[in-house]
């Protein structure tokens, strides 16, 4: 089957008290969704990579493309009001008869192996998810009382989120719900049951200011 990724970039500022959206601020001399393209484009270049961003965003990506001469072929697609949305609206370029990925642009330190162990999952089982065992004690509030909760049976999920597209898309037909935290949770509601695999651990999301000093070191390492 044929590969597609989509890659949602729609986020804002706000937490890394910044007016430049996160997904165009720089880390290690280039904006993040740009790091984000060249994972996947160096896992598989053959793989079609498509980047939903928030319309008045387009141009402005376009003019950073060219000042960082970024060459990674890609699509860009317009995104909806919510990330369901558009989403939706970036597998509307995927075909039935494929695999797709769906990863958050700002997870720009997936690494090629958790792509892989998703792809080879995700051709026979219909999906596969990321994720990562829960280390620290979790305590569950409820009110003025709080009980510990088995972090055993606990896990982080990440993108890369691959699907069959004709699953997905067609779960992508249901209405909006709040409750759609992620996209295994649209997949879910169908009633498809959701396979599980190994992610890395450095594939964290990068939506303050620590989290990009903690990608900014781990991508320095990675480069010495």
């Amino acid at each position: 089957m044929k590969k597609y990724a989509v890659i949602v970039a729609g986020g804002s500022g706000s937490r890394m008290k910044s007016v430049l959206p996160k997904q165009f601020i720089e880390l290690c001399g280039k904006p993040i969704l740009m790091h984000t393209l060249e994972v996947f484009s160096r896992f598989d270049n053959e793989l079609s990579l498509i980047i939903v961003l928030p319309e008045p965003q387009i141009l402005f990506w376009k003019e950073l493309c060219n000042k960082h001469n970024f060459t990674v072929s890609h699509e860009v697609v317009a995104g909806g009001d919510a990330r369901f949305f558009s989403v939706k609206n970036g597998l509307d370029h995927v075909p039935d008869d494929s695999l797709v990925a769906i990863h958050d642009g700002v997870r720009p330190l997936v690494s090629s192996e958790t792509i892989s162990r998703c792809f080879d999952t995700a051709a026979r089982m219909g999906n596969a998810i990321p994720c990562f065992p829960v280390y620290e004690t979790v305590r569950k509030v409820d009110g003025d009382k709080n009980v510990m909760l088995d972090r055993s049976n606990l896990r982080l999920i990440q993108t890369p989120q691959i699907f069959r597209s004709s699953l997905i898309k067609k779960a992508f037909e249901q209405s909006f719900d709040e409750a759609f935290t992620d996209d295994a949770s649209v997949l879910e509601r169908t009633g498809e049951t959701i396979y599980l695999v190994d992610g890395n651990r450095e594939n964290i999301k990068v939506t303050d200011p620590f989290d990009l000093i903690i990608a900014e070191a781990i991508l320095q390492n990675s480069t010495n």
